[in-house]
């Protein structure tokens, strides 16, 4: 389980799917047994005390009415797409429920930042802008091999990186029946290699939860 700030108040929790059922009990012991409210992104827990923790559904998870279903949601195996960029690094995987069946990791140079001035920056500039641009057409041929044909198998597709990397290669039209798909939560990973493919499976079937503290009298 992993936390950070929140932006706007709270912070947020990641809590593995198999946890979560007793992540709920541990709250009820904490603030006392909460009333539940659903959302569009999950269940709203409202505990006596005044905390609040907002569950938001795994991607590709069906809505639920209560925490049972939600618990017993979050937990099912789903078949999920993965596509994760950086520069000249690209992952694409698919995973069935927690195992990663498919993978494939691809890198290609992409020059660095210069400190020349004058028509040398300028030269780099341009020669660094092609050499990302190509790589990223690489990352959109790699997923259109890979993630494409799955496309009717899967739940979700979950991105990671750099958001405008990740957006250049979902905007190939070759990839259009995959932006229906996308989640709406971003990894936040490495330079994607093969290990951090694997372990963008559990980020992406973590439940988030945002928690907030009673506000003061």
């Amino acid at each position: 389980m992993s936390s950070r700030p929140a932006a706007g108040g709270g912070r947020w929790v990641e809590v593995d799917p198999a946890r979560i059922g007793r992540w709920v009990e541990g709250f009820a012991d904490r603030h006392g047994p909460p009333g539940t409210t659903v959302r569009e992104y999950g269940l709203l827990l409202t505990a006596p005390d005044g905390s609040t923790a907002e569950l938001y559904a795994p991607p590709g998870a069906p809505a639920s009415d209560d925490v049972p279903g939600f618990v017993a949601h979050a937990v099912a195996p789903r078949r999920i797409g993965l596509l994760l960029a950086r520069k000249g690094a690209v992952a694409v995987g698919v995973a069935e429920g927690t195992d990663l069946v498919v993978s494939k990791v691809d890198t290609r140079y992409v020059q660095g930042r210069t400190a020349a001035g004058g028509w040398s920056q300028h030269r780099f500039a341009r020669r660094r802008d092609n050499q990302a641009k190509a790589a990223l057409g690489d990352a959109a041929d790699l997923a259109v091999r890979l993630l494409l044909p799955e496309a009717a198998a899967l739940t979700a597709l979950v991105c990671g990186g750099d958001r405008k990397a990740v957006d250049t290669v979902l905007a190939d039209r070759r990839l259009a029946p995959l932006v229906p798909l996308r989640a709406e939560r971003l990894l936040d990973v490495p330079e994607p290699r093969h290990a951090v493919l694997v372990a963008a499976v559990g980020a992406a079937r973590a439940v988030w939860i945002r928690l907030r503290d009673p506000a003061p009298e």
